[in-house]
């Protein structure tokens, strides 16, 4: 529970404290103040009794009979000498215009604040309850609403309801009706009703709340059906709530759909073990049907709460602001409803940074008192103070934002707490940028202390952040005491970088073996430097190294080629006014660029050349993209191959067109690499010893009859024959396979009598199976060809059988006059060949085949000439 703190003095010196709090998380719904100014003086020489609120100003009585109006903070704009007793309630109109005051002494009187209208009236006690009226001649018509029950106790008038409590309950008037329609009677009838007060307030025009020791009711008026009526008001009265309160009510107010209650509290005292009065309580709840539940509670610490008494304290409420009054005899405190400023406030209170950062940036269109920035400052501040330092420098981000000032202050407050780098993974880098000196600042911390997170910096911080110069030495120096520091050397080669010594960093990265040296080349173009930096790049990642090489030709061959000084070839190339016109044609430009080419590939070899083993790497992987660049080393790749990768050696010597078939063959048989002098041995025409070396060196009798296979020579056949004809398991391997290319029978006829050979039986079974399926074969293909001839000849006898169009423009081939006679009503014989020439059938010459005829009188020669002529 909050409560306000108040610092009394010995001297009744004023307290402007607020509502103490109590030692809780839980914040409080409403913020307190007190009504100072002329309350203050007010209060110095006499009681507080009551007061009524206006929307437009305050009305205060004493107990010395005066009436003040005061304005909201508490200064006196006018006052009333109403009477020398006790002022016990006080009415405004709503204009606010009329007040009517009563006085313990019975006296009541109305008047204008602004006018000369004044009404009087004494009662003797106990006193009735009237109603003034005007009537006639603007007189004052009394009329008498209750009496006989005791003293009225509290009165509350609203639209057209008036409720009023006496020693009995609580009644309620139609003045509409003029009936009275209810009666709630008192609950704890043992309470002495002068000293536990009823408190009634109206929430609306229907809604009246009883408060009344510590039972609290909600009232509802309601229409009455027609049916119901009969001798009955109107309207009748339904508690829609009801409970009760720990402590004795003072006061009332409604909160939207809340209730707040002003609660008399009494407790027994530690030190003397005797009941006494308490700080008052100021609640909110929510009405349930038969109970309620509290939202929030503060207990108030107004100056003497310890000398009075539950009839001492008021609660009375502004309904359009949210403004609840507390009122005791010597102090008058304001409640108000929490807004987000408060609520920052107690945030910031409870250290609760975060959650008031967040508050402020939703509310940050409506706080006036606080600032974003104060907000987040201050947490820095805190968490700084609690040691959380990268939180701290996180949280710098998103609080300092783009102010270099502040950045640059936190900077240095880092530094003097020995933190700079916390703060350093979080320094802004583009929009904004600080002053060079802090980031440098940052990195000679790093240098002194940590070489990883110094390298980790470099990497990831943009080198125009700092003065590269003044790094690039530092590093140098530090690498004189450490000179093989693998994390500082490769942290110079990217300072480098930044510099654009490029020749440095390639440098550092080679020796270091580091794997970005080849990004560094690409990214920056650096083909120029490394022409006598090959083997390292091999040596190195001879994969990547030859991709490099072989990627970038062209690159490459300008570098090596802009170190030939004076070459005519590249003052042909380079010339700026090379054209057609000045004798040179594209072509030259080619081949001077092949040239180039070339010279770039007979550069890497020769770096090469005392390393073999990287020398075939390139060579292999030039060969691969393009069997003829390098032509020129395919006898050299022979060797090369021979030593280092045999597997790859035949699939060289088949692809290969320039390889020197003898020199190849000789290093195959020196080496005794069979396959490799197999095949040579066949591209040189030398078929036989081919089959000779596979059928006495590797002894596989289905490799000997593939290469037969793929020769196709009746000799190798036969030769093959000849070799295994003593070889049962050479025998099985040829009467499974040579069904299809030679005839069995030439092998069956030649095999020894009482020979065994392996699988005989499936072989010869094979040899039968593989006749069927050739018969099969044929047959079949037979057939497609029958049907296919009988489809294409019905398909020209159809063609053959269509018209033809004979009109008036077709000629005679023989007289060359039209073919259809001028005259159609005569007969004629006109005869058409299916090249589609007509003749007259009087203009065909007598022949004896008709073939002889067509070739005779077709002229297809001169067709043929024309067509030849054209082409």
């Amino acid at each position: 529970m909050a409560e306000a703190e108040e610092k009394e003095t010995r001297s009744n010196e004023e307290s402007t404290d607020e509502s103490e709090e109590d030692e809780s998380e839980e914040e409080p719904k409403l913020k307190y103040e007190r009504l100072s100014n002329g309350v203050t003086e007010i209060l110095q020489k006499d009681a507080a009794s009551c007061m009524t609120v206006h929307e437009k100003f305050l009305a205060l009585g004493t107990h010395y009979g005066k009436v003040y109006l005061l304005d909201v903070q508490g200064n006196i704009t006018q006052k009333f000498d109403v009477s020398p007793v006790k002022i016990n309630q006080i009415s405004l109109d709503e204009s606010g215009e009329h007040m009517g005051v009563c006085s313990e002494d019975g006296k009541v009187q109305v008047f204008g604040l602004y006018s000369a209208e004044e009404f009087h009236e004494t009662f003797d006690c106990p006193i009735k309850l009237l109603l003034y009226e005007r009537g006639w001649m603007n007189r004052w018509k009394p009329s008498v609403l209750h009496e006989g029950e005791g003293n009225i106790r509290n009165v509350k008038w609203r639209g057209h309801l008036i409720a009023w409590a006496n020693n009995m309950g609580v009644k309620i008037l139609d003045m509409i009706s003029k009936q009275r329609i209810t009666n709630v009677p008192r609950d704890d009838i043992s309470l002495r009703p002068d000293m536990y007060p009823c408190s009634l307030c109206w929430k609306d025009n229907l809604t009246l709340i009883i408060g009344w020791g510590n039972s609290v009711k909600i009232c509802s008026v309601k229409e009455r059906h027609a049916s119901e009526m009969r001798d009955l008001p109107n309207r009748y009265v339904e508690i829609v709530f009801q409970f009760d309160t720990e402590f004795y009510i003072s006061g009332l107010a409604p909160l939207c759909d809340q209730l707040v209650i002003l609660s008399y509290v009494k407790e027994i005292s530690e030190k003397t073990e005797v009941e006494c009065c308490a700080r008052p309580r100021l609640d909110i709840v929510q009405p349930l049907p038969e109970s309620c539940e509290e939202i929030s509670s503060d207990a108030l610490t107004v100056r003497g709460f310890q000398e009075n008494e539950c009839r001492d304290y008021h609660l009375e409420y502004s309904e359009g602001e949210s403004l609840f009054y507390i009122i005791s005899p010597r102090d008058v405190v304001v409640a108000k409803e929490r807004d987000q400023d408060d609520h920052i406030d107690w945030l910031l209170e409870k250290k609760k940074y975060e959650e008031a950062l967040m508050a402020a940036e939703i509310s940050q269109k409506t706080i006036k008192k606080h600032k974003i920035l104060d907000i987040g400052l201050a947490y820095i501040n805190h968490l700084v103070e609690k040691g959380e330092y990268d939180l701290a420098a996180r949280k710098c981000q998103k609080i300092l934002g783009k102010n270099t000032e502040l950045w640059e202050f936190e900077v240095y407050k880092f530094k003097e707490i020995g933190q700079l780098k916390a703060i350093s993974r979080y320094l802004p880098r583009r929009d904004p940028v600080l002053k060079p000196l802090i980031y440098e600042m940052v990195l000679h911390e790093f240098l002194e202390s940590d070489y990883e997170g110094f390298a980790t910096l470099i990497k990831e911080w943009p080198g125009d952040l700092y003065n590269n110069t003044i790094i690039v030495q530092a590093v140098v120096d530090h690498l004189k005491k450490d000179p093989q520091n693998r994390t500082l050397l490769r942290t110079l080669a990217e300072l480098y970088t930044y510099d654009q010594r490029y020749g440095r960093a390639l440098e550092i990265y080679l020796t270091l073996r580091h794997k970005d040296v080849f990004q560094l080349i690409h990214k920056h173009n650096l083909f120029s430097s490394i022409r006598d930096k090959i083997v390292l790049l091999m040596d190195f990642d001879s994969e990547k190294a030859v991709d490099m090489l072989l990627d970038n030709e062209d690159k490459i061959s300008v570098s090596i080629a802009s170190s030939w000084h004076g070459s005519p070839m590249l003052a042909c190339v380079t010339c700026p006014s090379f054209s057609p016109v000045n004798g040179m044609f594209i072509t030259d430009l080619l081949i001077y660029w092949v040239l180039f080419v070339f010279f770039q590939i007979d550069r890497v070899v020769e770096e090469l050349e005392n390393r073999p083993e990287l020398q075939h790497v390139y060579l292999h992987k030039l060969f691969k993209r393009d069997h003829h660049k390098g032509q020129r080393y395919h006898e050299k790749q022979i060797s090369l191959y021979a030593e280092y990768d045999r597997p790859n050696l035949l699939p060289f010597l088949r692809d290969s067109t320039h390889c020197p078939l003898e020199k190849a063959l000789e290093i195959c048989q020196q080496r005794n690499f069979v396959e490799e002098t197999v095949y040579l041995l066949s591209r040189m025409g030398n078929s036989r010893s081919a089959l000779k070396m596979i059928m006495e060196e590797l002894q596989d009798v289905d490799k000997a009859i593939e290469f037969a296979k793929e020769q196709d020579d009746g000799e190798l056949w036969e030769d093959l024959i000849l070799y295994s004809i003593d070889k049962p398991p050479f025998i099985t391997g040829l009467l499974n396979n040579i069904g299809t290319h030679v005839d069995p029978i030439l092998l069956i006829h030649r095999i020894k009598e009482g020979m065994e050979i392996p699988n005989l039986r499936d072989s010869l079974v094979k040899i039968l199976q593989d006749y069927n399926l050739q018969i099969l074969l044929r047959e079949g293909c037979k057939k497609i060809l029958v049907a296919d001839s009988l489809s294409l000849l019905k398909k020209m006898h159809r063609t053959q059988m269509k018209g033809v169009l004979v009109d008036e423009e077709n000629i005679c081939e023989s007289c060359l006059s039209p073919i259809l006679p001028s005259d159609a009503s005569k007969s004629f014989n006109v005869v058409v060949f299916h090249c589609r020439h007509m003749f007259h059938k009087e203009c065909l010459p007598v022949s004896n085949t008709v073939r002889t005829s067509l070739i005779s009188l077709t002229p297809l020669p001169k067709i043929q000439g024309q067509i030849i002529s054209f082409w």
